[in-house]
């Protein structure tokens, strides 16, 4: 289950940017920031995640290179992790892969921040009206704004110009598009971890979820074609628990995938007893179950399992 801890990974790579709220407040200032072209959006809660007894053992599980990259940059900026409180992550399509941007709030100190980047001789980039740190070079390369005592963007220049364009009103935002606020009511907000995607963005997160197994080559974007939508729900306690449904675009749409889907779990349980040998299978219990045009699908694992799951983890994309 790859994907099953997506934002444990996100959770690390940005903090320290201040708190403009908590729960719903959070999520309603950065939907209302989120520009409409965004495909995919994440919700975390690092102060919950950081209290689980295995998180600090696992973190390097979770971080993807592009991940790993942004949290080596982020101490140019004196930005530790134990700052942030939440964060909401958005995916646009990009020319080779999907663009990341979003919103973190927690505990932050602006005008320390200013002074440790004037120290690394950090020049700020104007953008929108903002002062940005960009933090790596390159188109691509993140950068970050701290808009005021309590809220920070971040992306690369192009996708953070969208942000702060969404975020003052001058171009839609998620919160005006439908889809999304439809879907979002449906998802277990309390999770600490939660996520809704649509069309391309659904095979782009199976893609990232199952990057690392060899048994697994499928073109993703052909199987996941007939999907209108997704969203999923991760509970870490003393385990890991995905809940993920896809909304078909027919029930005979639903009922073809479902059998795909069964496929991938055999697969999955075949590449896991022949890389853990002797190791119970978590895979197993991976259930699957359609109603009309949704596919409900769930996955338990316990944290000594994710130690052992080549592909659970951070994405690749």
């Amino acid at each position: 289950m790859r994907r099953t801890v997506l934002l444990l990974s996100l959770v690390i790579f940005l903090v320290g940017v201040p708190r403009k709220g908590a729960g719903a407040d959070f999520i309603t200032t950065a939907m209302s920031g989120l520009p409409g072209q965004t495909m995919r959006v994440e919700y975390s809660s690092p102060s919950k995640l950081r209290k689980l007894p295995s998180f600090h053992n696992l973190r390097g599980k979770f971080l993807g290179p592009r991940l790993q990259q942004l949290e080596s940059s982020l101490d140019q900026i004196g930005i530790s992790e134990d700052a942030i409180d939440e964060l909401m992550i958005g995916w646009k399509p990009g020319d080779k892969e999907m663009d990341l941007y979003g919103y973190a709030s927690g505990h932050f100190d602006k005008v320390q921040v200013a002074r440790r980047a004037a120290e690394e001789n950090l020049t700020p980039t104007p953008i929108s009206g903002q002062q940005a740190y960009c933090l790596t070079a390159g188109v691509n390369g993140t950068c970050i704004v701290i808009l005021d005592n309590s809220l920070g963007a971040f992306g690369p220049l192009t996708g953070l110009t969208a942000v702060l364009e969404a975020h003052q009103g001058q171009t839609p935002n998620l919160n005006s598009d439908s889809r999304f606020t439809s879907l979002i009511g449906d998802v277990n907000k309390d999770a600490p971890i939660w996520g809704v995607a649509f069309g391309g963005a659904v095979a782009d997160w199976f893609g990232g979820w199952l990057a690392t197994q060899n048994a697994v080559k499928l073109d993703w974007g052909q199987v996941f074609g007939k999907v209108d939508s997704m969203t999923y729900a991760i509970d870490a306690t003393d385990k890991v628990n995905l809940d993920l449904k896809l909304n078909c675009q027919t029930p005979e749409d639903a009922a073809t995938l479902r059998q795909v889907l069964d496929g991938l779990k055999v697969a999955q349980q075949l590449s896991w007893a022949q890389q853990n040998p002797g190791h119970p299978n978590p895979y197993t219990s991976m259930n699957v179950d359609v109603h009309d045009r949704r596919i409900g699908l769930q996955v338990v694992m316990a944290y000594s399992e994710l130690t052992l799951a080549s592909g659970v983890g951070a994405p690749q994309n």
